[in-house]
Protein backbone atom coordinates (compact mmCIF):
# COMPACT_ATOMS: atom_id res chain seq x y z
CA UNK A 1 0.00 0.00 0.00
CA UNK A 2 1.22 3.42 -0.78
CA UNK A 3 0.29 7.04 -0.49
CA UNK A 4 -1.21 6.80 -4.01
CA UNK A 5 -3.55 3.94 -3.30
CA UNK A 6 -6.53 6.28 -3.37
CA UNK A 7 -5.92 6.74 -7.10
CA UNK A 8 -7.00 3.15 -7.90
CA UNK A 9 -10.62 4.06 -8.47
CA UNK A 10 -11.98 3.60 -11.98
CA UNK A 11 -13.87 6.07 -14.12
CA UNK A 12 -17.09 7.23 -12.55
CA UNK A 13 -16.27 5.99 -9.07
CA UNK A 14 -16.35 8.14 -5.96
CA UNK A 15 -12.71 8.60 -4.96
CA UNK A 16 -13.84 9.84 -1.52
CA UNK A 17 -14.91 6.29 -0.66
CA UNK A 18 -12.66 3.49 0.54
CA UNK A 19 -13.71 0.01 -0.54
CA UNK A 20 -14.13 -2.76 2.01
CA UNK A 21 -11.11 -4.63 0.61
CA UNK A 22 -8.82 -1.61 0.73
CA UNK A 23 -10.05 -0.71 4.21
CA UNK A 24 -9.53 -4.26 5.46
CA UNK A 25 -5.98 -4.29 4.04
CA UNK A 26 -5.20 -0.86 5.50
CA UNK A 27 -6.39 -1.89 8.96
CA UNK A 28 -4.34 -5.08 8.77
CA UNK A 29 -1.15 -3.27 7.78
CA UNK A 30 -1.73 -0.04 9.72
CA UNK A 31 -1.13 1.81 6.43
CA UNK A 32 -3.75 4.46 7.14
CA UNK A 33 -4.82 6.28 10.25
CA UNK A 34 -8.39 5.29 11.11
CA UNK A 35 -10.39 8.04 12.81
CA UNK A 36 -13.70 6.98 14.36
CA UNK A 37 -16.09 9.95 14.60
CA UNK A 38 -18.71 8.18 16.72
CA UNK A 39 -19.35 9.35 20.25
CA UNK A 40 -17.16 7.94 23.09
CA UNK A 41 -19.87 5.56 24.34
CA UNK A 42 -20.20 4.09 20.82
CA UNK A 43 -16.43 3.82 20.46
CA UNK A 44 -16.19 2.08 23.85
CA UNK A 45 -18.75 -0.50 22.72
CA UNK A 46 -16.37 -1.64 19.96
CA UNK A 47 -14.04 -0.07 17.43
CA UNK A 48 -11.44 -0.79 14.76
CA UNK A 49 -8.08 -1.82 16.30
CA UNK A 50 -5.75 1.21 16.67
CA UNK A 51 -8.48 3.70 15.66
CA UNK A 52 -8.46 7.20 17.11
CA UNK A 53 -11.71 8.59 18.49
CA UNK A 54 -12.50 12.17 17.46
CA UNK A 55 -16.27 12.45 18.05
CA UNK A 56 -18.33 14.33 15.47
CA UNK A 57 -19.97 16.37 18.25
CA UNK A 58 -16.71 18.27 18.68
CA UNK A 59 -15.02 17.44 15.38
CA UNK A 60 -12.36 19.83 14.17
CA UNK A 61 -10.71 18.71 10.93
CA UNK A 62 -7.54 20.53 11.97
CA UNK A 63 -7.10 17.82 14.65
CA UNK A 64 -6.85 15.04 12.07
CA UNK A 65 -3.44 13.35 12.17
CA UNK A 66 -0.97 13.94 9.37
CA UNK A 67 1.77 11.78 7.88
CA UNK A 68 -0.29 9.04 6.26
CA UNK A 69 -3.74 8.83 4.67
CA UNK A 70 -6.73 9.13 6.98
CA UNK A 71 -9.94 7.13 6.77
CA UNK A 72 -12.89 8.32 8.82
CA UNK A 73 -15.54 5.88 9.99
CA UNK A 74 -18.86 6.21 11.81
CA UNK A 75 -21.69 3.79 12.56
CA UNK A 76 -23.24 3.73 9.10
CA UNK A 77 -21.38 6.34 7.04
CA UNK A 78 -23.36 9.55 7.53
CA UNK A 79 -21.16 11.17 10.14
CA UNK A 80 -17.99 10.04 8.38
CA UNK A 81 -19.20 11.75 5.18
CA UNK A 82 -19.83 14.92 7.19
CA UNK A 83 -16.30 14.69 8.67
CA UNK A 84 -14.87 14.16 5.19
CA UNK A 85 -16.69 17.24 3.89
CA UNK A 86 -15.26 19.31 6.76
CA UNK A 87 -11.75 17.98 6.05
CA UNK A 88 -12.11 18.85 2.35
CA UNK A 89 -13.27 22.36 3.28
CA UNK A 90 -9.87 23.04 4.88
CA UNK A 91 -7.94 21.48 2.00
CA UNK A 92 -7.24 17.95 3.29
CA UNK A 93 -7.08 15.75 0.18
CA UNK A 94 -5.59 12.74 2.00
CA UNK A 95 -8.84 11.92 3.83
CA UNK A 96 -11.44 9.34 2.71
CA UNK A 97 -14.36 7.66 4.40
CA UNK A 98 -15.59 4.10 4.75
CA UNK A 99 -19.20 4.33 3.57
CA UNK A 100 -20.74 1.41 5.42
CA UNK A 101 -19.18 2.34 8.74
CA UNK A 102 -18.97 -0.07 11.65
CA UNK A 103 -22.13 -1.79 10.45
CA UNK A 104 -20.39 -2.86 7.23
CA UNK A 105 -17.15 -3.69 9.03
CA UNK A 106 -18.90 -6.03 11.43
CA UNK A 107 -20.86 -7.67 8.59
CA UNK A 108 -17.92 -7.92 6.16
CA UNK A 109 -16.33 -11.04 4.81
CA UNK A 110 -15.31 -12.96 7.91
CA UNK A 111 -11.61 -13.31 8.52
CA UNK A 112 -12.44 -14.98 11.82
CA UNK A 113 -15.26 -17.41 12.63
CA UNK A 114 -16.79 -14.80 14.95
CA UNK A 115 -16.64 -11.90 12.45
CA UNK A 116 -14.42 -8.85 12.01
CA UNK A 117 -11.77 -7.76 14.47
CA UNK A 118 -13.29 -5.25 16.87
CA UNK A 119 -11.75 -4.04 20.10
CA UNK A 120 -14.12 -3.96 23.06
CA UNK A 121 -13.50 -2.04 26.25
CA UNK A 122 -14.75 -3.46 29.50
CA UNK A 123 -16.90 -1.32 31.72
CA UNK A 124 -15.40 -1.77 35.15
CA UNK A 125 -17.86 0.51 36.92
CA UNK A 126 -20.38 -0.97 39.33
Amino acid sequence: MSWNMFSRFGPGSDSDIVSFGDFEEAVGTNAWTVVDVREPYEFAAGHIPNALNIPMSGFDPKELPQGKPVVVISQSGGRSRNALDKARAIGREDVRHFVGGMNAWRMGAPAHPFGRAVVFQEDLSL
